[in-house]
C-alpha cells in the first residue's frame, strides 16, 4: 500500500427518499438496506481498506453521527473521523480535509467517495481507483469515475467526455449535465458520448487547494486563514468559525464543471448510488413473483414486483398489492407506489408540517 494515498469517506447526508428507515438521527449511510449483514458505510470502509492504509481513512459526518461512526468502525482511527459543525454540502467538507491533509503530507492523494453506494465487483473497483491515483500523481489533474449507464436514467447526473482517450482509458471531460429527463436521457444514451457521474473523486491535495483559491477563492480564504489550527486542539473551535461562512455548494458546481483539467475513467464495478428504494429493490434478491423481500417473517400471497422491508420479528401477510414500496418501522408504516418513489421527499415535507420532527 501506499503511504500518500488516503481516502475521505462523506458520510453527513440525511438520505430522505429512504424514509422511514432513515432518519434524521440515524440516517441511511448507518443502516443495513440490502440486509448484507453490514451497514452501507461498513461496506464503503472496508472495500478501501483493501488498498488504502487504515491510519489513511477518513470519514467526514455530521457532528452529531461521530458517535455513530466510532460503534460502527471501531478499527478506524478516533482522530480520522471528523465533525462538521453543519451541512454545507460537498465542498466545504473537500476543503476541511483537504487543508487538514496537506499540512500532515504535502504528497497527499485522495479518494472522495460518499460512504452509502453500493459496488458489486470490488477488485474491478480498485483497479480502477489505482488508475485514477496513478494519473492524477503523474499530471495536474482531476479525475471523476464515470459509469457505463445500462438504462436512460434520470435519477443521475451526467457526464459527457471526449474521444479520444488521452491515455489508457482515460478521457478529457466535456460537458456535466444534472439529471436529465426521460427524453434527453435517452438521447445521452444513444450517443454513446456520456457515463452515469458516480460522485467519486481522486486528485492530489495540493492541485484540488489551488482550484479552491480560483474558483472558489471566498472560500479557500476563510480555510486559509485558520489553516495553522487544523490537527491542533483548536481545529474545532476553527471550524465553528469557519463553516458559518461557507456557501452551500457542490464540489460539482463549485469546482468540477469550472477547471478545464477534469478527466473521466468509463467504469463498470457494479455501481448503484441506492438513491431510492427502487435502486434498493434492482439490488436485491427477489422471489419467483419478483418480490424483493427484507424480514424474517413476512408471507406473500399474489403479490408481485413489491419491495418489502419489515422489522425481522414482524409477522407480515401480503395479498394482491403489485409493484408498491411497504416499509415498516417501530412507529412509521409507509405505502406506496414504486412509481411515486420520487414523491417520498414531498410526503416527509408533508409529516413534517402536520406531525413536527418526530417522524423525520
Amino acid at each position: 500500500m501506499n503511504k500518500h494515498h488516503y481516502v475521505a469517506i462523506m458520510a453527513g447526508g440525511i438520505g430522505s427518499r429512504f424514509w422511514p428507515m432513515s432518519r434524521t438521527n440515524y440516517p441511511k449511510q448507518f443502516l443495513d438496506i440490502l440486509s448484507t449483514g453490514k451497514t452501507l458505510i461498513q461496506a464503503t470502509f472496508d472495500r478501501y481498506a483493501n488498498f488504502i492504509p487504515v491510519e489513511n481513512i477518513f470519514v467526514v459526518t455530521s457532528n452529531e453521527y461521530v458517535n455513530i461512526v466510532k460503534n460502527q468502525l471501531p478499527a478506524l482511527p478516533l482522530q480520522n473521523i471528523l465533525g462538521e459543525p453543519s451541512r454545507k454540502n460537498t465542498a466545504p467538507c473537500i476543503a476541511y480535509i483537504s487543508f487538514k491533509l496537506l499540512q500532515l503530507d504535502p504528497k497527499a492523494s485522495l479518494i472522495v467517495a460518499p460512504s452509502d453506494h453500493l459496488i458489486l465487483d470490488p477488485i474491478g473497483f480498485h483497479k480502477v481507483c489505482m488508475e485514477a491515483l496513478s494519473f492524477v500523481n503523474k499530471h495536474n489533474a482531476f479525475i471523476t469515475l464515470g459509469i457505463k449507464p445500462a438504462t436512460p436514467n434520470t435519477g443521475y447526473g451526467y457526464i459527457q467526455y471526449e474521444q479520444p482517450a488521452v491515455t489508457d482509458n482515460v478521457y478529457k471531460v466535456k460537458t456535466f449535465t444534472e439529471k436529465p429527463n426521460l427524453e434527453l436521457a435517452k438521447t445521452f444514451m444513444a450517443s454513446g458520448e456520456f457515463l452515469w457521474n458516480a460522485g467519486i473523486f481522486v486528485w492530489q491535495v495540493k492541485n484540488i487547494i489551488l482550484a479552491f483559491e480560483k474558483y472558489l477563492p471566498e472560500m479557500y480564504d476563510v480555510f486559509a486563514a485558520d489553516k495553522d489550527k487544523f490537527n491542533t486542539t483548536q481545529e474545532a473551535a476553527a471550524l465553528q468559525q469557519i463553516y458559518p461562512l461557507c456557501t452551500n455548494i457542490s464540489i460539482d458546481f463549485g469546482i468540477m464543471e469550472k477547471a478545464d483539467n477534469v478527466y473521466v475513467i468509463p467504469s463498470s464495478f457494479g455501481w448503484s448510488d441506492l438513491g431510492t428504494w427502487n435502486s434498493a429493490y434492482e439490488n436485491m434478491e427477489k422471489d419467483y413473483l419478483g418480490n424483493a423481500v427484507a424480514g424474517g417473517n413476512v408471507i406473500v400471497f399474489d403479490a408481485q414486483r413489491c419491495m418489502v422491508h419489515m422489522p425481522y420479528e414482524k409477522l407480515v401477510v401480503l395479498q394482491g398489492l403489485e409493484d408498491f414500496i411497504v416499509v415498516d418501522t417501530n412507529d412509521v408504516l409507509l405505502i406506496c407506489k414504486k412509481e411515486k418513489e420520487q414523491d417520498i421527499k414531498e410526503y416527509v415535507a408533508e409529516v413534517k408540517r402536520n406531525k413536527g420532527d418526530k417522524y423525520i
